[in-house]
């Protein structure tokens, strides 16, 4: 059986030590010191995967042609450079997602391009950052992302996204959290999109060791098998002629449309 081409995308810019990013953090440096794409490698490597690191400072994004057409699927973390991705680089995956690459978007990338692309929708939410407890409940518990996986779990310090959250209602909801402070959010949802799937799943923030954790890296694990392509196909809009003949056809109907 062939592996999972996986290609985990990260930003880059907190925790990267060799340029001097305004978005630098030395808690994130400290916390991901090979940055948070190489954590969660580490977290999900297994036999059926092969697993490339891209980042946004590398040529063409880390995202060209040979590497997004050679993906099936794609993790994506992005926070505070999200304007500085091109928008070739989001129609190039957002084509590729419609082909039949799975797509795993990770907590902030709940802002980005690509993922408002596919949505289409504002993708916005509430949100703060005072490192609250948070409670995953597993509330599809049938569904392939979801197994291994207990009724509820815990994060002990988390950034809390809240309700409203604006995305399509065609998405099936995996997990709900709830916060210590009293709000609630879709924290794991999936769609389908042309021949791709999606999956949205919120933590992940900078400053907490979110991309250790067992049951984290369980899911993301489970949502990169469940999002792999099962056919990958241009999507276009060819003229298709019938498959039988119509005899209720009149030719003199067609003629006249086409002198008008």
């Amino acid at each position: 059986m062939s592996k999972i081409r996986v290609t985990i995308w990260n930003e880059f810019r907190h925790e990267n030590l060799s340029r001097n990013h305004q978005y630098y953090h030395q808690e994130t440096v400290d916390l991901y010191p090979k940055g948070f794409h190489q954590a969660i490698a580490d977290g999900i490597r297994a036999d059926d995967l092969d697993i490339r690191c891209a980042w946004l400072d590398q040529p063409e994004q880390g995202l060209g042609e040979e590497v997004v057409n050679n993906t099936d699927v794609m993790l994506w973390w992005g926070h505070m450079a999200d304007e500085e991705v091109r928008d070739e680089i989001v129609k190039r995956v957002h084509s590729r997602v419609l082909d039949g690459m799975g797509l795993i978007v990770l907590h902030s990338g709940a802002n980005s391009k690509i993922f408002g692309c596919l949505m289409g929708s504002s993708c916005t939410y509430r949100w703060r950052d005072i490192a609250e407890r948070e409670r995953f409940w597993n509330i599809a518990p049938s569904h392939p992302i979801a197994q291994g996986v207990g009724e509820h779990f815990e994060l002990q310090n988390s950034e809390m996204y809240g309700e409203p959250f604006d995305i399509p209602d065609d998405g099936k909801v995996i997990f709900m959290s709830w916060f210590e402070g009293g709000d609630v959010f879709r924290s794991g949802v999936a769609f389908e999109r042309g021949n791709g799937k999606i999956f949205y799943f919120s933590p992940g923030h900078e400053t907490y060791p979110v991309f250790y954790d067992k049951n984290v890296l369980k899911i993301i694990g489970n949502a990169v098998r469940w999002a792999k392509p099962q056919i990958f196909a241009k999507h276009s809009r060819p003229k298709r002629a019938p498959l039988e003949d119509i005899p209720s056809r009149k030719p003199e109907a067609i003629t006249s449309r086409i002198e008008s």
